[in-house]
């Protein structure tokens, strides 16, 4: 049973990476963007990390300043209560003191370990960031290339008659072929008119001298 498992899951794996390849093939800028979008998507998640411990941070140093407050107020109250001969109540504000003393200790530990975790975390994550801003460009940088090949080979196209077939021409040529003929039709009206209005004034200039 295990044997077969193994099998469907090495086929599934292997349809995948091949369904992946063929997709790259066809539209490698639709698969960066795939990857950069899944890039973005960890790099959000390892923000919030960042804001749970920030916020660990933050409760640890009020637990520190409660813990060290409490502290040096027992230490005060036994001090009163040693002086006035208050055995009892001595004894138990020094229990307190001490309690809180090493709590305050503990917490300080604890804030500082978060600091340094925290502190890590920023930094690989400032590293991720400036990694995800380089892809970016990169794809930038990519889309540009792609764009101006596919807008040559377009130009290519349209501009070389010979990659039609003999019964079609470029678009440019069609366009081209039509102002010609409009231009010839323009200029054949054009001579008309001008030829017309010559032999009018010719006529007139010759009536005249009769």
């Amino acid at each position: 049973m295990t044997n077969l498992f193994t099998r469907i899951k090495n086929t599934v794996t292997a349809d995948l990476n091949e369904a992946l390849d063929k997709k790259e093939k066809q539209n490698p800028i639709a698969l960066l963007n795939q990857y950069l979008r899944q890039c973005e998507q960890e790099t959000e998640k390892v923000a919030k990390f960042l804001e749970r411990q920030s916020s660990l941070k933050d409760e640890f140093t009020k637990e520190l300043y409660h813990a060290e407050q409490l502290a040096e107020k027992r230490k005060y109250q036994a001090e009163i209560a040693l002086k006035a001969g208050e055995t009892e109540l001595y004894q138990f504000a020094s229990d307190e003191h001490q309690l809180y003393s090493n709590r305050s200790e503990r917490v300080r530990a604890s804030l500082e370990q978060v600091k340094g975790q925290l502190g890590e975390l920023e930094r690989k994550h400032g590293d991720m960031k400036n990694k995800l801003k380089d892809m970016q460009l990169r794809r930038m940088e990519l889309m540009g290339r792609e764009n101006v090949t596919r807008a040559n080979h377009r130009i290519d196209q349209v501009l070389e008659s010979n990659t039609y077939s003999d019964k079609s021409i470029s678009r440019f040529e069609e366009i081209e072929n039509y102002i010609d003929r409009l231009e010839n039709q323009v200029n054949r009206s054009y001579n008309q008119t001008t030829i017309d209005a010559r032999i009018e004034q010719l006529e007139k200039e010759m009536n005249h001298s009769k």
